[in-house]
C-alpha cells in the first residue's frame, strides 16, 4: 500500500496490510539478497557474510516470508506450548512485526508421544508458532551458506532436490563414458 494510499483513507488495519502484500515482490526481494550472501561465502568474504545475514534476519520482507511459510504448511494448525495460532490475517501480520532476534530465547517444546508399530512410542517436540518463524527466519540467512558450501552430489534434505535426482546421477555416473559398468541391478527407492 503505497503512502498516498494511506493518507487518504487512513491507517490500514493490519488484515488489510497482510492481504495486500505482494507475495511474488517479497520472494524475488529475499532471493536477491540471498544471491548476495552466496556471492560473498563464494568469495570467501565472511565478513560480508555476517553482516549481509544479520541485514536479512532483520529486513521486512524476511519476516513476512518466514512467517507466510509457517503459516502456509501442513502443521499449521499445531499450537506449540503457549497454545497460539496464526489463523487470520492480522494475526500473521502482528507475528511478522514481533520478530526480532535481540533478546531472542526459544520457548520449551510441548512433548506428546506418538504410537510405533511395533507398540511403542517416540517422543515428538513441537514449537510454538513464533520459534517455527524464528527457524524459517533463520533458514533464510543460512541456507545460501549451506547451499554454497554442500557437496553438489549431496541430496538429503536439500531444497529442490530429491530421490529422483539422487536416482538419475547414479544412473549417468554407472553408464559407459563414466563408470563403464553396462548392469547394475538394485533398490535405491527403498533407501529413501
Amino acid at each position: 500500500m503505497t503512502r498516498q494510499a494511506i493518507s487518504q483513507c487512513g491507517a490500514p488495519s493490519a488484515s488489510s496490510l497482510w492481504s495486500s502484500i505482494n507475495w511474488h515482490q517479497v520472494e524475488d526481494d529475499v532471493f536477491r539478497f540471498q544471491m548476495r550472501i552466496a556471492k560473498a561465502v563464494k568469495a570467501q568474504h565472511w565478513n560480508k557474510v555476517r553482516v549481509l545475514q544479520r541485514l536479512l534476519t532483520r529486513a521486512h520482507q524476511a519476516k513476512l516470508l518466514a512467517v507466510k511459510r509457517v503459516t502456509s504448511n501442513r502443521e499449521r494448525n499445531t499450537p506449540g506450548i503457549d497454545g497460539t495460532r496464526w489463523i487470520n490475517p492480522q494475526q500473521k501480520w502482528h507475528a511478522a512485526m514481533s520478530l526480532s532476534c535481540r533478546g531472542y530465547r526459544a520457548q520449551p517444546l510441548q512433548r506428546i508421544h506418538i504410537p510405533k508399530k511395533n507398540g511403542k512410542t517416540r517422543p515428538l517436540g513441537i514449537p510454538t508458532m513464533h520459534d517455527r518463524a524464528m527457524q524459517a527466519l533463520f533458514l533464510v540467512a543460512t541456507e545460501p551458506v549451506t547451499e554454497s558450501t554442500a557437496d553438489h552430489h549431496s541430496y538429503g534434505f536439500r531444497p529442490k532436490r530429491s530421490a529422483a535426482d539422487a536416482i538419475e546421477n547414479c544412473r549417468v555416473r554407472l553408464t559407459w563414458p563414466y563408470g563403464g559398468l553396462s548392469r547394475v541391478r538394485g533398490n535405491l527407492h527403498a533407501r529413501f
